[in-house]
């Protein structure tokens, strides 16, 4: 039977030049399926491929064969290069606390490939039954400071799990990003029922886990929520104009926009500038530093072409 209809339909999975995807309820179609789509040749998509996430009209729609033809694609609202994901709605940067111990640098770096996505950004502690309450409840004040409410993941607290999901599955398409090693598979393995990914132990040698995930691919959490298993989604490449990188700074982004702080210059990028009133009494200020010191010769070149 063939559907002489248009269907709006999301990209859940990409192989060749095959893609999977997942309609909603609608008017002669009272339930959800999924659908093996190729893409019209004659269809201009403006040289932009299609990639999981995406959002597209789909024709030709055989619900015998459960096959149809990808019309168009509709705007995206962003796109993660590696893995190649579109419109993520919230990144998790997962981090252990220990095995692998927690870099404080490394988490810095993460959050601000996070930030540099314009989504919602969280983080998320794993392991915490492996260290004392009295160090969780420092490290959830820490990261207070730094602008998050940390999620803490342990094996002593169940229910920490369960809020975890329950929050999870109000986000409209979540990703996992974070070092090897830090259990993102395993949390895919507990949200996700009959995921099954392998995992890989933490090497003695280099302390790190390795990357065992392989495929991309979207999964429903509930009606209206997605999850993103992805293959060892670690750090996009941060290449950021440093005018912008004040703005991925929680500290600095609540004294300037919240508080209304101005500094002399508009563009001030608060280390020596003249007439700076930014407030640098803050953990992560050495980190912003260092950023803005490493990127300066990268943005005069770019900004001298």
């Amino acid at each position: 039977m063939i559907v002489d209809k248009q269907l709006k339909g999301l990209v859940i999975k990409k192989f060749n030049e095959f893609y999977l995807v997942e309609t909603k309820k609608c008017e002669n179609l009272d339930f959800n399926k999924k659908f093996l789509c190729k893409i019209r040749k004659s269809v201009n998509f403006r040289n932009q491929l299609v990639f999981v996430g995406d959002e597209v009209i789909i024709n030709q729609i055989d619900l015998k064969s459960k096959k149809a033809i990808i019309e168009r694609l509709e705007q995206r609202t962003n796109l993660l290069e590696r893995p190649s994901v579109a419109n993520i709605s919230n990144i998790y940067v997962i981090c252990s606390v220990e095995e692998p111990e927690l870099n404080l640098s490394q988490v810095n770096k993460f959050l601000i490939s996070g930030e540099q996505m314009g989504v919602e950004v969280s983080l998320v502690l794993t392991k915490c039954d492996l260290i004392t309450e009295q160090k969780k409840l420092f490290l959830i004040d820490k990261f207070q400071k730094w602008g998050y409410k940390a999620i803490t993941l342990g094996l002593e607290n169940p229910d920490n799990f369960k809020n975890f999901l329950t929050e999870l599955k109000k986000k409209k398409c979540s990703i996992f990003m974070g070092p090897s090693g830090v259990g993102k598979t395993t949390l895919l393995n507990r949200i996700i029922p009959g995921l099954d990914n392998n995992t890989a132990p933490v090497s003695n040698k280099i302390k790190r886990g390795k990357n065992t995930t392989r495929n991309v691919e979207l999964f429903s959490l509930s009606s209206k929520s997605y999850i993103v298993d992805t293959p060892g989604f670690n750090m996009q490449t941060l290449e950021i104009d440093i005018r912008e990188l004040p703005n991925l700074y929680p500290e600095i982004y609540k004294q300037v926009v919240e508080q209304g702080i101005k500094c002399k210059f508009r563009n001030c990028l608060h280390i020596n500038d003249e007439g700076c009133n930014l407030n640098k009494n803050f953990e992560r200020y050495c980190f912003y530093k260092e950023m803005i010191e490493t990127s300066k010769s990268h943005y005069y070149l770019v900004q001298g072409d």
